[in-house]
């Protein structure tokens, strides 16, 4: 039985947020997103050295552009030539798992906390996070929102501004707000 908030997290169970331990992963995870988004390209390569051994596991021919920003970074795997285009966002307190050749327009962003709806509880921080799986060639366009606890499967398109509230099948193309098949 998961003891420490860290624990909690990571099993999917209601945590608190605002716990030491995640206060100092956080700031891990900002350094390193620092030195990915700060060093010259040429410096940096694909991905800045601190910010790929923050992930969980990223294939060697990973591109993210920066700026990028994440909350973790422990709880994102990424496949084989994964694309992060400018400004994509992953608030990874859940695991986020990206399949080969996924591409991200700019503006991507992934939410995996999902906070209490009690003002009362979620006043203390308490909040649950769902994970995020992105299946193999999967696009997803500019500035589409990704919320927790949702799986796109392989082959999928995410029109450029879609909320995406529900999985997505295998092959399918969704659009709107909330995201819908097209």
């Amino acid at each position: 039985m998961p003891v420490t908030e860290r624990e909690k997290m990571a099993a999917g169970e209601w945590y608190r947020c605002l716990d030491d331990e995640l206060d100092l992963l956080r700031r891990q995870a900002r350094a390193a997103v620092h030195a990915h988004n700060s060093l010259p390209p040429d410096e940096r390569g694909a991905v800045a050295p601190a910010l790929r051994a923050l992930f969980a596991q990223a294939a060697l021919n990973v591109f993210i552009e920066a700026p990028f920003h994440c909350s973790y970074g422990i709880n994102i795997v990424l496949g084989e030539r994964v694309y992060f285009n400018a400004g994509c966002t992953i608030l990874d307190s859940g695991r986020v798992s990206i399949g080969d050749r996924s591409m991200f327009g700019p503006g991507v962003q992934i939410y995996c906390a999902e906070h209490h709806k009690d003002p009362a509880r979620r006043s203390t921080g308490i909040e649950i996070a769902r994970p995020v799986t992105v299946g193999s060639d999967v696009w997803i366009g500019g500035s589409a929102i990704i919320l927790g606890g949702i799986t796109i499967g392989d082959g999928a398109i995410v029109g450029a501004g879609a909320v995406v509230t529900r999985d997505v099948p295998a092959g399918a193309t969704v659009v709107g707000n909330p995201a819908r098949i097209r």
